[in-house]
């Protein structure tokens, strides 16, 4: 999914950030922060050409930067789609969809400057990207 590291790349070329709170806001997405279920990490809507991020506010900073950036893949590549809730297993799932706001996510918050030498596992954990999606680092 090449075409996806090279949407990263650009974003983050024209603002400067790899942050998906800060890219969110530079994109005019609304971030919420709700009292979701526990099973339920965030969703992304899209409402009369605004688009929102729900992040379960009961996540740590590091979950929720995730999903933020999961999201935000919804946001940039789904740009019209409601998508279903993020749930825990989701990680895991093979659905089209997301999976490309998984790859986005681990391309975003994985810089390629990074990768020498090192596990993508442990990278991973180091950049805050759960191990079951960092095998989508490209």
């Amino acid at each position: 999914m090449g075409w996806i590291k090279e949407i990263v790349h650009e974003l983050q070329k024209k603002y400067k950030t790899n942050d998906p709170f800060e890219l969110a806001e530079s994109m005019n997405v609304h971030v919420v922060m709700w009292d979701l279920h526990e099973d339920i990490n965030g969703f992304y809507k899209y409402d009369r050409r605004n688009k929102y991020i729900f992040l379960n506010s009961n996540l740590s900073s590091v979950m929720q930067r995730f999903v933020c950036c999961h999201e935000l893949g919804h946001a940039v590549l789904h740009p019209r789609s409601n998508t279903p809730f993020l749930r825990k297993n989701t990680l895991f799932s093979i659905d089209k969809i997301e999976v490309e706001a998984n790859t986005f996510a681990v391309e975003m918050l994985i810089p390629d400057e990074v990768l020498e030498g090192k596990s993508i596992y442990d990278l991973a954990k180091l950049h805050g990207v759960p191990s079951e999606v960092a095998h989508l680092k490209k």
